[in-house]
Order: C-alpha cells, then sequence, then structure tokens
C-alpha cells in the first residue's frame, strides 16, 4: 500500500517523509504520540508556544541545512544567553568576561586567563581523565566548584569523576563579552512555534497518531515496502542484548499571572541544593508581550521503561551495547534506523535534519 512507513513524526521522520513524497513515493507516517514534532513540538497555552520537552533553540553552520528550514518557518533573532543563579548569585553562560568579572573582579582577558591557568596549575591536571579534569583545566576551580559541578551532577545523575570528559568538551569559554552561547552562523526559533514547521513539512501526508508501531509491528510491515524506524534501536529488538541507558527529564510547568518571571528564557540552578536543574520562561523565545507567563522546572532523573528517553549516556558500556544493537540493526533489509533513538546518539536538531537529507540522498535515487 505504502512505498514508506515512517515511525515517527519528529524532525528525521518529518524531513524523510517530505523528501520521499517530493519523488513521487507513497508515505505513511504514524506517531504513538498524540501528536506531531516529537521533542521540538510545542503547546500553546495563554497565547504562548511553550516548548513541551525541554528548551529548543535552532542553531546551525550549516548553510544547506538552515536553507531548507527556512522552507517551511521564518525564524526569529533569539539568542541563547542563559544566565546561572548560584544560591542567588547570576552569572552569565557561556563563561565569558563577565563571568569572569563576577567571579574574580578581573577586567581584562589577560587577567582571566592568568586566573583560569593558574587554578588549573594548582590542581595538577595535564590529561584530563573524566569530565572534574576537564572542566577545571577549561575554567579553573571557582567556575567549576559553582557553575558546573551540581548541574552536571544533578543532570547525569552520576558524580563529574565517573564522567567522560568530552561531554563539557564543547562548553563555550570566552576571553570575550560575547553573551550568544553558540557559535552559530544561523540561529533562532521558527515563529509560531516548532509543531508548525512540523506540520509545514508533513502537509499532504498522511499521518496517523495513537500508534504504536511495536505493538502491531507485522501489520505495519505489511503495509509498507521499507520502514524508516526512529524509534529507540534496542526496543525495535526487544532489549534482547540489555537496555540502553539514558537520561530522562521531567517537567513542572505553570502559568503564572504576571508578565515577567526572570527576565531570560533561561536560568539554570547550578547548586547542588535546588532539585531542578534549571527554569524556562517559554515566552522570551518569541519576545512575547502576554499578560502572563509560563514557566516550567526541569528535573533530571534516570530513565526506566515508560519514561521518555532524552538523552543517551554515551560512555564505554553503553557504546559497546549500542554497536551490538548496529549490528543487528544492519542485518535488517527492509528497515532504515535514524534519529536521536535510532542511532543512540546525542544530536542537536541541525544534525539531525543533515542525517535525514544525507540518508534521503543514498535511498530516494
Amino acid at each position: 500500500m505504502y512505498d514508506y512507513l515512517v515511525v515517527g513524526a519528529g524532525l528525521y521522520g518529518a524531513v524523510f517523509a517530505r523528501e520521499a513524497t517530493k519523488k513521487g513515493k507513497k508515505v505513511l507516517v504514524i506517531d504513538k504520540r498524540n501528536h506531531i514534532a516529537g521533542n521540538v513540538h510545542c503547546e500553546e497555552i495563554e497565547g504562548i508556544n511553550v516548548h513541551k520537552y525541554g528548551a529548543h533553540i535552532f542553531h546551525t553552520n550549516n548553510k544547506e541545512v538552515w536553507n531548507y528550514v527556512n522552507k517551511f518557518a521564518e525564524f526569529n533573532r533569539f539568542t541563547n544567553s542563559p544566565v546561572a543563579n548560584y544560591k542567588g548569585e547570576l552569572y552569565s553562560l557561556p563563561f565569558n568576561m563577565y563571568t569572569f568579572n563576577k567571579m574574580w573582579g578581573v577586567t581584562t582577558p589577560k587577567e582571566a586567563a592568568e586566573k583560569i591557568e593558574e587554578q588549573k596549575k594548582a590542581a595538577g591536571i595535564t590529561e584530563p581523565k573524566n569530565l572534574e579534569e576537564q572542566a577545571i583545566s577549561l575554567v579553573g576551580t571557582d567556575i567549576y566548584e559553582k557553575l558546573i559541578k551540581g548541574y552536571t551532577q544533578k543532570q547525569w545523575g552520576r558524580a563529574c569523576t565517573e564522567l567522560p570528559s568530552f561531554i563539557i568538551k564543547r562548553l563555550p569559554v570566552r576571553l570575550t563579552f560575547d553573551n550568544n552561547y553558540f557559535n552559530a552562523l544561523y540561529q533562532g526559533i521558527p515563529m509560531g512555534g516548532y509543531t508548525k514547521m512540523v506540520e509545514n513539512m508533513l502537509e499532504g501526508i498522511e499521518v496517523r497518531l495513537g500508534e504504536d508501531y511495536l505493538e502491531k509491528k507485522a501489520e505495519y510491515d505489511g503495509m509498507a515496502d521499507k520502514v524508516i524506524y526512529t524509534g529507540a534501536i534496542d526496543a525495535y529488538f526487544d532489549y534482547q542484548l540489555g537496555t540502553l541507558e539514558y537520561r530522562s527529564v521531567r517537567f513542572e510547568t505553570e502559568v503564572l499571572d504576571m508578565p515577567n518571571f526572570q527576565g531570560n528564557a533561561a536560568v539554570n540552578y547550578t547548586d547542588a541544593e535546588t532539585p531542578y536543574t534549571r527554569i524556562i520562561e517559554h515566552k522570551w523565545f518569541e519576545f512575547g508581550t502576554q499578560e502572563k507567563t509560563v514557566i516550567s522546572k526541569e528535573y533530571s532523573s534516570e530513565w526506566k521503561k515508560g519514561d521518555e528517553p532524552y538523552y543517551p549516556v554515551n560512555d564505554e558500556k553503553n557504546g559497546n551495547l549500542y554497536a551490538q544493537y548496529k549490528e543487528l540493526a544492519d542485518k535488517e533489509d527492509k528497515v532504515i534506523f535514524g534519529g536521536r533513538l535510532g542511532e543512540y546518539k546525542y544530536y542537536d536538531m541541525d544534525a539531525v535534519i543533515a542525517s535525514a537529507l544525507d540518508m534521503c540522498k543514498k535511498e530516494l535515487v
């Protein structure tokens, strides 16, 4: 009945469905949730587009990807400049001259660099072996203790000494007063929210929601020549080799009868005692002028079956297990595995879209 069954109406699935349809293929998209757009789904509350599964800021240096998403949405000029709250002290993120001035009273890049170097030397780190050592070698002990340690341990549920150093290697550190978290050439939020953008991608394509592929796998497999699967790879194989680990996130969202709660889209709570990792105030993603505001507190937790998997735990143990699942996946001649869960990767949105477009080039010839 269909050339392709696309399992998952998130970014990867939506891009593939659009491109396959353009090539004249008959496509069915299904998703077990009752909405499209996966984790970038936005829900309108009080006229505000609420990022239902956490903050998503689009940023990329890939011009092909940027041109692609702009076919389906117009992007605003939102710049990600989070604030760190450590026990009531506010610091600028990413770490820049404002952060160093507040932390140490330094006013020049030379003084800041010397202070970091002095603390790195005092810690005696030459080859960072874990996240703690990597962080201290990047920004020194004071910033690590106040702005990284507590936040990271809440986020990952593990001591920083147990986490691999690469997790923090992409942390921006700047000896300038540049407050933009990303070094991306293009960034912003789609005006009207991400769901509207994905809706435009899926225009004219059959979509069925509330449909669990794995529960009716044989029936669905019989409906299409090929399957694009963007769910969890270990779930596809019924966890036969073991369960891959994820971190999950729980959100407490509330509407407040005030126009402005924290004055910024994201405030990270970096001390270990505050139970949530950050508070998102959604209206600031789109420069809102509404009378009310909507905030979400984010609580990080260990994933268990039934929870929403968010961040793959890309340590050695899980990497080895994924490699075994990848071997099984490569033997499936009718199924293509893609996206964050299908490839067990911590993917930024632009990388998901780039990966989907690359696969389209190979598959849709």
